[in-house]
């Protein structure tokens, strides 16, 4: 007998034992936050501004009537000549009616356009799934009118992200988004601007990826200000 099926029948002979319980996340969870209430809509949106602005990522309040002619304004501000955008998006429309120049529909395969969008592409417009307070979050579940190249390679990344999807932690988006029913392929947590680092923490920033995040943050119309 080889020394690897000697190994096999013994675990195979080897008793069963108690399977381990499973973790109460929710305890462990409410533990964590000794008994603190969940953040109201106002505070959570203060904090995910706080952290965000902490990781050099830039958030504007607007709202559901104006962030189209807000966005079209940081491009001009931000000398964008072309910007990426989902064609079968819910938010297609408004961007096309909002007179943005340099429109460009992620309408072909990346194998059929790579040079151009690693090279012509100034900026992405893309909507999030939700975002984190506890730490300056944002959540993007990129799909087939939203690719994942979209948040990660225009040097400029705009994200549209209601503060009604605004959670205090992971574990609170997670249960109460009901991911535990379906995850996609990628599902992508992005806290500020590509950054990385040299051995002396010298941080250096579009390296991998977008070198400035702009979160357009949908609020009611008294929270702008």
């Amino acid at each position: 007998m080889s020394a690897r099926d000697n190994i096999l029948q013994r675990l195979r002979a080897a008793p069963s034992g108690t399977p381990p319980l499973s973790p109460d996340v929710r305890a462990w969870q409410a533990l964590s936050r000794g008994g603190m209430a969940s953040a109201a809509r106002a505070a959570r949106v203060d904090l995910f501004c706080e952290k965000m602005a902490f990781w050099q990522a830039e958030v504007v309040r607007v709202t559901r009537d104006d962030w189209p002619a807000q966005l079209r304004t940081l491009c001009a501000a931000k000398g964008v000549r072309s910007l990426l955008y989902g064609e079968d998006t819910e938010q297609a429309a408004a961007l096309l009616a909002a007179g943005i120049g340099g429109l460009q529909p992620y309408d072909r395969a990346i194998d059929d356009w790579k040079q151009d969008l690693f090279e012509n592409i100034d900026a992405s417009f893309t909507s999030t799934r939700g975002g984190i307070a506890e730490t300056g979050t944002l959540i993007i579940w990129p799909d087939a009118s939203e690719p994942r190249l979209m948040s990660l390679v225009p040097p400029i990344h705009f994200a549209l992200l209601d503060a009604a999807k605004l959670y205090d932690t992971l574990l609170d988006a997670m249960i109460e988004q009901g991911w535990s029913g379906g995850l996609p392929t990628n599902a992508l947590l992005v806290s500020g601007p590509s950054k990385t680092a040299d051995i002396q923490v010298t941080l250096a920033y579009g390296a991998h990826g977008p070198r400035e995040l702009i979160v357009l943050l949908l609020v009611d119309e008294e929270q702008t200000a």
